[in-house]
């Protein structure tokens, strides 16, 4: 069975591919072509976000009946700015204007804090408020499943103790040398599943003799080692490309790690991202 037909199912029900396609990166014009091309391999998981400039070309590609809608999960998220409960109503119908679709499959908090501001201040309220735009959506179909993104385990009890719905997903920095295991336990405690993204470290990861040696004792390319491992680890893996040959390769994962090379996965620390420390999730915060 191909990893790309394999699924998890979200506390509320609703099931999501363990495999997708993240979209970070791939410019409005090109994200059309890129789904389309997913779709076609096989993906039924696209991630987008409203920071990334291409939900427009995501919701496309999407539309452009490859696939019929109700087979593909389509995610996005609220801008990690946006605070306060008028402007997350306002962007959330934004976000299905701009997708060109009726309902969004996962929406999530971008990040507790802005971007500029990223793990500084206290914005507990706001994330309450952008937190009741998401749960009003959902509760009248807009949205069919709702989580947060980047959040550390006080951001969860912030909403899970004032919610009315719990986070559905915790989406996170995870891969092959940043194993957050405490907060992925933490999550998994407050049965919120766990997205990791950038699952191959932003490439930087290709250049770890570790990892180099132990995908060609597996037979494989490094990236697929990374994304196998992601998804042994039970989380989403959602790596990012607008490479229909990459899409093929990254999804050709039907080998098993062995508990012993998890392990040494797990306790690997490689957090060396080049050019890309200097975006937040990238910097050590």
């Amino acid at each position: 069975m191909s990893i790309l037909n394999e699924t998890y199912p979200l506390a509320n029900g609703v099931t999501i591919p363990k495999l997708g396609l993240g979209t970070w990166f791939i410019d409005d014009d090109r994200a059309a072509a890129a789904v389309t091309a997913a779709l076609e391999i096989g993906y039924r998981n696209i991630d987008t976000a409203q920071a990334y400039g291409n939900e427009r070309g995501v919701g496309e590609g999407v539309r452009a009946g490859v696939v019929p809608r109700d087979e593909i999960f389509v995610s996005t998220k609220l801008a990690a700015e946006i605070k306060t409960y008028d402007r997350a109503v306002t962007a959330i119908d934004k976000s299905l204007a701009t997708l060109g679709l009726d309902h969004i499959d996962l929406m999530l908090i971008h990040a507790p804090q802005p971007w500029d501001d990223y793990r500084g201040g206290d914005y507990a309220e706001g994330n309450l408020q952008a937190w009741r735009a998401l749960e009003e959506a959902y509760q009248a179909g807009k949205l069919r499943s709702i989580g947060v993104s980047n959040f550390l385990p006080a951001d969860l009890d912030n909403i899970i103790e004032h919610a009315v719905i719990a986070p559905q997903v915790n989406q996170i920095l995870v891969h092959a040398g940043n194993t957050p295991k405490d907060l992925i336990a933490y999550s998994r405690s407050k049965d919120i599943l766990i997205e990791a993204y950038s699952p191959i470290a932003h490439g930087e990861i290709l250049n770890n003799p570790t990892v180099a040696a132990m995908a060609e004792r597996y037979g494989v390319s490094v990236p697929q080692l990374c994304i196998r491992y992601t998804i042994q680890l039970g989380t989403v893996s959602l790596p990012k490309t607008a490479n229909p040959e990459h899409m093929r390769s990254n999804a050709e994962i039907d080998f098993d790690i062995s508990e012993t090379d998890l392990d040494t996965l797990r306790d690997l620390e490689e957090k060396n991202y080049g050019d890309h420390a200097a975006f937040p999730v990238y910097s050590g915060k």
